[in-house]
């Protein structure tokens, strides 16, 4: 059974899960070929809406807008608008042109608007700047985003990947001058990638920030043995960049397995649960190509570990370079 609750300190309630729509695009479109084209996509979709999903993550750039495109009429036909919670992003490199990414005001006030044209709404839930953007003053980038909620195109505005000072930098600015506040993060946490512990949780604890982790199963690693690859991890570049071949990922890997073969569930089950047991977690963004995927995600919520099962999924990981972050 679904499961719902605040997002940060907000009002606003989500879906304990976010059904992330990078999987959804046209595949002669960016840079994944591996993703549903529009008849699969509005399967899943249709799917996650019966099991209680409200919850509906995509960007601008996901398969170049057209993930926008089949997840804005997937929604228009088969759920009501204000029940559910729309999110997408903006930065990434949606024109050849010097103004065609990136997070200027210019590049913030057009993009909203090629948003929801291709989503076919008047407004998003949430709209999130996609990682940091330096060649733009953050106070740039707060105005214009607190422009487009006083506008009616936002409710909420959100952030992903970044470093916890930058975070808190914006946060601060926010507050200073009555802008719109960031209330989550979508961030690079999992089992196997747990460097957001050390500064940018806490912060968001402090701070009352949703957290949104992205690859909630590390493009695949914690779900699947270890050696074995997929048609999307063997042409998976970006997954390639975040992980490398520590001995001790290979251990949690192992110990994920164990502790899937103690309960009789998937492996996938075990990740995404012990996601779902961080107190700063709101709703891991999991990615699903196939029925069995949006089946794990949802045993996951009825999957209790026990403390032991945590400590022993938890103790072999070692420090790992930051990743995701461009």
């Amino acid at each position: 059974m679904v499961q719902y609750g605040n997002l940060g300190r907000s009002g606003l309630q989500v879906s304990r899960l976010c059904l992330g729509c990078m999987s959804f695009g046209a595949p002669d479109r960016g840079a994944h070929p591996w993703t549903l084209d529009e008849d699969a996509s509005r399967g899943v979709i249709r799917a996650a809406l019966e099991a209680g999903i409200t919850f509906f993550d995509t960007a601008n750039v996901y398969s170049d807008g057209t993930s926008e495109e089949i997840v804005g009429r997937a929604l228009r036909d088969f759920a009501r608008r204000d029940e559910v919670v729309v999110a997408t992003k903006v930065n990434g490199t949606m024109r050849p042109d010097p103004n065609g990414r990136g997070l200027s005001r210019k590049a913030i006030l057009t993009e909203i608007d090629h948003s929801l044209r291709r989503l076919g709404t008047d407004y998003v839930d949430l709209y999130q700047i996609h990682r940091w953007d330096h060649r733009t003053p953050i106070e740039e980038t707060l105005r214009a985003l607190d422009d487009v909620v006083r506008a009616g195109k936002a409710r909420y505005v959100g952030a992903s990947s970044m470093y916890a000072w930058q975070f808190a930098k914006a946060l601060f600015l926010a507050d200073a001058h009555g802008w719109t506040r960031f209330v989550s993060m979508q961030d690079h946490y999992n089992l196997l990638q747990r460097e957001e512990e050390r500064e940018m949780l806490p912060l968001c604890a402090d701070q009352g920030i949703g957290v949104l982790p992205w690859s909630p199963l590390a493009r695949g690693r914690l779900a699947r043995p270890w050696d074995e690859q997929t048609e999307r991890s063997a042409s998976d570049g970006f997954g390639a960049s975040l992980y490398g071949s520590l001995d001790s990922d290979r251990a949690i890997a192992d110990q994920v397995a164990q502790v899937a073969a103690g309960h009789g569930v998937p492996r996938a089950q075990v990740a995404l649960a012990w996601l779902l047991h961080q107190q700063t977690v709101t709703a891991p963004i999991v990615g699903v190509t196939k029925p069995a995927h949006l089946d794990d995600a949802l045993g996951a919520l009825e999957l209790t570990l026990s403390q032991e099962e945590i400590l022993a999924l938890e103790r072999p990981y070692t420090p790992h370079p930051i990743a995701g972050f461009s």
